[in-house]
């Protein structure tokens, strides 16, 4: 009897006494990428003063800019400031690396790599102290160097607080160590001094972190549901670069390199399929609204290199939305394509299930697995102005079309009537006007809905259909 109630409800689809999901609490967020051309090693820091402030890396290697608007995508456009430059001579003076900047005890710091004018590679750690309430117009005094254990090649310094203690992380070659870097953390007893002694948390050993160089760095701290994630960079600079990550529990002590696992594969790697190579050295940040955590990164658009990848100067800033699975931990998913960020497509009435394509089949799902399949570009709709189409974000140049009013993902053939066929009126969602609904642009009324969780355009005409076209963009 069981079996056949089951098998009832999902003939049926859900009664309008399904409880309707609410509004996420992370509504989707798009941006435009690239933010930045030309500027590597990005960080953006979000103030309370309501700014949203960049660095990076500048292809001279010789200073240190930032920017400063009040949206991240305001930031693309946002005039440039130098607030330091390389010394003419001794340290400090080559190999300008890595910036970032942190708000800390009412002032504003910001950490570097640099080398000096007669041993360019003699990289160490630094930090700028700003006073003034805007950091492109405050006063800078340099604080010196950060003093590790070694005096040794280090550099991409990142800080960040857990319970209530600041922790500076690192990456640095150990000489005793066959590699160039491994991650290091400690506590700090100001914002230029560690404190103790510093713990190895990370050292470069799998088949993925070796390739070119045996490299773990650019540590990036983001912290969730009583977890403290560390993602890093692996291997050359070149398409080989990628992220991993580092797990620990909030509550662990995280000086004790026993606290942190690290995954066995890269989250976050080149793609084929959207022309995205290297991403790394990233940081995270916040939406506009507070709700969304947003990934911030440089790749490049092409593949091969001429020659040393450290003078191609081609490194480009790039967001994009940082999910979270069901289980806590984060979804990197790809680098998507060039151009607006994709979303994810939430079902009203089945709130953990996500519009996504299987086998090409378009079809809502839970636990979507790759993330991609469910992450989809709304651009200008290939029919008209004024409509929108649903670009794979995985696919790109396939497209959610109606072929015999079932919903397909299909690689646009350049016709009218795929383009018609592709081609959607957006509405306000027909059971929430928060939510979204699509009206087929050639089946007037006709709206994609999901039925036994495939999807179709049908004309809704009971509360159900109306549920079961009615999603929310996360």
């Amino acid at each position: 009897m069981a079996v056949l109630v089951a098998l009832a409800a999902c003939l049926v689809g859900p009664g309008t006494t399904t409880a309707q999901a609410a509004v996420p609490a992370s509504p989707a967020v798009t941006y435009t990428n690239p933010i930045a051309e030309k500027r590597a090693d990005p960080h953006i820091f979000k103030h309370t003063d309501g700014y949203y402030y960049f660095t990076a890396t500048v292809p001279e290697y010789d200073r240190i800019v930032l920017r400063r608007a009040t949206t991240i995508q305001g930031l693309k456009t946002a005039p440039e400031t130098t607030i330091w430059t390389k010394h003419a001579s001794g340290v400090m003076g080559a190999h300008i690396w890595a910036p970032e900047i942190h708000f800390i005890d009412g002032k504003w710091y910001v950490y570097f790599a640099a080398g000096a004018t007669n041993d360019i590679w003699a990289i160490r750690m630094y930090v700028l102290e700003g006073t003034g309430a805007n950091p492109l117009t405050a006063t800078w005094a340099e604080k010196g160097q950060i003093r590790t254990t070694w005096e040794s090649f280090s550099l991409d310094a990142t800080t960040f607080v857990v319970n209530g203690v600041r922790y500076l992380s690192w990456a640095q070659r150990n000489p005793a160590e066959n590699n160039n870097t491994s991650l290091f953390i400690a506590k700090m007893a100001n914002p230029w001094t560690i404190q103790g002694t510093a713990a190895e948390i990370s050292q470069p050993t799998l088949s993925w972190e070796t390739v070119g160089f045996k490299v773990n760095e650019g540590p990036a701290v983001i912290q969730h549901g009583g977890k403290v994630f560390m993602s890093y960079s692996a291997s050359a600079t070149d398409a080989n670069y990628c992220l991993g990550l580092l797990t620990a529990s909030a509550s662990a002590d995280l000086t004790n390199p026993a606290s942190w696992s690290k995954g066995s594969q890269p989250v976050f790697k080149s793609s084929d399929a959207t022309s995205q190579y290297g991403p790394g050295h990233n940081s995270f940040t916040v939406s506009e609204d507070g709700k969304s955590d947003i990934l911030v990164y440089h790749d490049r658009s092409y593949k091969d290199i001429s020659g040393d990848p450290l003078n191609d100067p081609n490194r480009r800033t790039r967001v994009q939305k940082l999910y979270w699975k069901a289980d806590g931990t984060p979804d990197f998913g790809i680098p998507v394509a060039d151009g607006i960020t994709p979303q994810r497509l939430s079902s009203y009435n089945f709130p953990d299930r996500f519009v996504r394509h299987w086998e090409f089949r378009a079809k809502i799902e839970a636990n979507v697995s790759p993330l991609a399949d469910s992450q989809f570009r709304v651009v200008p709709g290939l029919a008209g102005s004024g409509t929108v189409s649903l670009e794979s974000a995985n696919f790109p140049g396939y497209y959610l079309r109606h072929k015999n009013y079932e919903v397909w993902l299909e690689k646009n053939d350049g016709s009218t009537q795929f383009a018609s066929d592709a081609t959607f009126h957006r509405r306000a969602g027909l059971s929430d006007s928060a939510g979204v609904s699509y009206e087929s642009y050639n089946a007037s009324g006709r709206y994609l809905r999901h039925y036994e969780y495939l999807l179709y355009v049908q004309t809704p005409s009971t509360a159900t259909d109306r549920a079961d076209a009615t999603f929310y963009g996360q």
